[in-house]
């Protein structure tokens, strides 16, 4: 394994202190080429050299498979583990585990087919034929997007049904329902319900929920500021009473807002948890002054932010 001072060899003051944070919330406001990732892997392997998690007892999420991959294979060079050991996935694919794992115990069967976007919109389509609802007053991907949404904000078919108030949702109201008992029927999942799921079984099965908290002891969360309100509620039930939660983003590049992301995860961070650190990770490596200088100052206008 590698040593404490070939990890942290050329990081700065900031990103120092990230690093060898050890217990407690941390939230790392990392703007674009400050280093964030070196400094998330470099976390991961001092808390290794160290010794005080084993790779298994370190959960590492992210935003996509590719980053997954590479914070995986320069975690395992850094550390000298083997990259299997390493904890290391997208909110879906550690979900997906999960559910495969304790699923039975709220209902899902372990062998759950995982429906893609593809398959989503197409059940949807089909569903409102079914139904008789013209789609050209609610299309497919309208009715489709409008599910994905109340999933990701956690609100079931029941309080959906109660909240219609309007011709269109009223609509995707029914579309919801059916497509719901078409996905049970074929013990499908789609994307979303990977993640609804998930916190359905930590906050209704305590059992569960205290074996993930004893297990993973540390928790790490890139791109904070892109969760949404069912990822938020994954990271809480996680990190548990240990309150390990080590969160990297920057409110100034949140893009996912039209898929649910809530930027007031990330500027909420303190009143969740009142005792964090804060370190703020400025220099940027990867632009000269004159380039930064014209987004800064467009970026100086938003109210958003901390």
């Amino acid at each position: 394994m590698q040593g404490q001072v070939e990890i942290l060899a050329g990081l700065n003051e900031p990103q120092l202190e990230a690093v060898t944070h050890r217990e407690g919330p941390l939230l790392v406001l990392a703007g674009a080429g400050s280093g964030k990732t070196r400094v998330l892997t470099c976390r991961v392997a001092y808390l290794l050299a160290e010794e005080l998690a084993r790779p298994e007892e370190i959960l590492a999420v992210t935003f996509t498979n590719k980053a997954a991959g590479e914070m995986k294979a320069r975690i395992g060079k850094l550390s000298g583990i083997d990259p299997r050991r390493m904890q290391v996935s997208t909110f879906h694919s550690f979900a997906a585990r999960l559910l495969r794992i304790y699923g039975e115990r709220i209902g899902i069967p372990s062998g759950f087919t995982i429906y893609d976007e593809e398959d989503a919109l197409a059940l949807a389509k089909n569903c409102l034929k079914e139904l008789g609802i013209d789609s050209k007053t609610v299309t497919p991907r309208l009715a489709r997007y409008r599910i994905s949404d109340a999933k990701s904000e956690l609100v079931g078919l029941e309080e959906y049904e109660r909240l219609a108030s309007d011709y269109i949702t009223e609509k995707v109201a029914r579309v919801y329902s059916l497509y719901q008992r078409r996905l049970r029927q074929a013990s499908a999942l789609d994307f979303d319900d990977l993640l609804c799921e998930s916190v359905r079984l930590m906050t209704s099965d305590e059992a569960t929920r205290m074996t993930l908290q004893s297990r993973y002891r540390y928790l790490l969360i890139d791109e904070y500021q892109d969760t949404n309100r069912a990822q938020y509620q994954m990271a809480l039930g996680l990190a548990g009473s240990r309150r390990n939660l080590f969160a990297v983003g920057d409110e100034d590049q949140s893009i996912y807002g039209w898929r649910g992301a809530n930027i007031n995860n990330i500027l909420d961070f303190e009143d969740d948890f009142p005792n964090c650190r804060i370190v703020r990770l400025e220099q940027n490596y990867r632009s000269t002054q004159t380039i930064l200088k014209a987004p800064s100052t467009v970026i100086a206008n938003n109210k958003l932010r901390k």
